[in-house]
């Protein structure tokens, strides 16, 4: 059986799809694409806690559905801008389970992994399947990637 390892950039694909679609992902088709028939290694899903209501229920159903929801607290500088970003997070996960897993699943747009697609195929010699937004994902990823899945369609709620 196929090994997975998934780690979603939930941050990312929620604002892309809210952008391109005015929709939300739906993480139960997205769960059965990715796992379907595979050995799961991890399934992380990667976000920022506000601490509201909503987004503890928005975790309690990513858990739920099988994913390890992992959270880092939303930080408000004083200038006013914010930060919450886990890309380092990502990759350095996505590398420990690279020697493992035989599909590593990145959902995300974000052009900065694109390094971390290339080298776990050049390095480990694995596939990297990336899923994101079509118009809102950088090339660069796409093209990093073994293979690209749009979150279109019958990946989002209606």
């Amino acid at each position: 059986m196929t090994r997975v390892a998934v780690f979603v950039d939930t941050q990312n694909v929620y604002y892309t799809a809210r952008e391109a679609y005015g929709k939300h992902v739906d993480y139960r088709r997205l769960w059965a694409q990715v796992t379907g028939g595979r050995e799961v290694l991890t399934a992380r899903c990667y976000a920022i806690d506000k601490g509201d209501a909503r987004q503890r229920e928005f975790q309690a159903i990513l858990r739920s559905i099988g994913f390890d929801v992992r959270l880092k607290p939303f930080i408000q500088r004083a200038d006013g801008s914010a930060k919450g970003d886990w890309d380092v997070g990502i990759t350095l996960d996505a590398i420990e389970f690279a020697g493992q897993a035989d599909v590593i699943v990145l959902v995300s747009g974000d052009g900065d992994f694109d390094l971390l697609a290339q080298r776990i195929r050049d390095v480990y010699g694995k596939c990297v399947e990336v899923y994101g937004v079509p118009q809102l994902t950088a090339a660069s990823l796409m093209q990093a990637a073994t293979r690209f899945i749009p979150i279109e369609g019958a990946l989002l709620i209606k």
